[in-house]
């Protein structure tokens, strides 16, 4: 008997839910770095386990937009929150709940959506903090299971689908057997490329850039892509490419590593870089870079 259910993932920026998504499928469909506000769209990771088919939905942290991108990316949350069967609410064990956690569980009363906790980086506390954050949430809401986990470490992720399984609905499944995710080849590509900006500079300029797949080539053993990199002003412009180019070559040997593994070919990547000055303050410009709530 065929099963399957929509599980939303939310909490606030840089807890790990992309992290998470990655361990449960076992590979890397969600970019992932050490900087907040890395995931910017909703997506899917598509687990099939014997009848079982679970459709998670990886989302942006939510936090005080500052501007039209922040904008969008809290509203992309709230609103896949409300696509699930379920709601994984993902949240750091070292801190009690604040008022980001407290508005998801607000809205798991209101709506009467099953919700379990998934409180995340055990390996970095002690037991103690571990049950005072357990109490702290029991206080405010009945979850369907709390699960200690380590997505970095993929420690207690099975635990977690075996409370996940309980949820499911008899039905059939969305995707076919061996699906993972929903995305395009492009939209993986251009956030491979995006992950490795993102780890490669600092402070604010990795916020500010958006990368579009201008052309995309497969031809079989080898995919051929050019894609543009965006950012707001001309002086990040001088900062990504780098002295003599090389901060972009970086940036373009990380991306083509992971795309060759992704795509199981020999990757030519052409990076190229312009500015169009403060796109994210602009709703006209996060929807020309591809930001819709479609």
């Amino acid at each position: 008997m065929k099963r399957t259910g929509f599980i939303t993932i939310v909490g606030r920026p840089n807890v790990g839910k992309s992290t998470l998504l990655n361990a449960i499928l076992g590979q890397k469909i969600a970019i992932v770095s050490a900087k907040p506000q890395t995931t910017r769209n909703r997506i899917a990771g598509i687990e099939t386990r014997g009848e079982d088919q679970f459709v998670f939905l990886d989302t942006p942290g939510i936090f005080k937009p500052q501007n039209s991108l922040g904008d969008f990316m809290v509203k992309t949350a709230n609103s896949t929150m409300h696509e699930g069967d379920a709601v994984i609410l993902v949240a750091d064990v070292g801190f009690a709940p604040g008022d980001v956690e407290i508005s998801i569980i607000n809205y798991l009363k209101q709506s009467e959506t099953p919700g379990i906790l998934a409180l995340n980086k055990v390996d970095l506390y002690r037991r103690e903090q571990i049950a005072k954050t357990i109490a702290d949430y029991a206080a405010l809401f009945n979850f369907e299971a709390v699960v200690p986990i380590s997505a970095k470490k993929g420690k207690y992720v099975d635990e977690l689908m075996d409370e996940c399984a309980k949820l499911l609905r008899e039905g059939e499944w969305f995707y076919e057997e061996d699906m993972i995710t929903d995305q395009p080849q492009r939209q993986m590509a251009a956030e491979v490329i995006r992950e490795k900006i993102l780890r490669s500079l600092d402070k604010e300029i990795p916020h500010g850039v958006a990368v579009v797949i201008e052309e995309y080539k497969d031809e079989g053993s080898i995919v051929r892509i050019r894609a543009e990199i965006f950012c707001e002003k001309a002086s990040h412009k001088g900062i990504l490419v780098g002295k003599n180019g090389e901060t972009l070559k970086r940036i373009g040997s990380y991306a083509r590593e992971d795309l060759e593994k992704m795509l199981d070919a020999q990757v030519y990547l052409n990076l190229w870089v312009k500015v169009k000055e403060n796109w994210r303050d602009s709703q006209r410009g996060i929807l020309n870079f591809g930001y819709t709530e479609e």
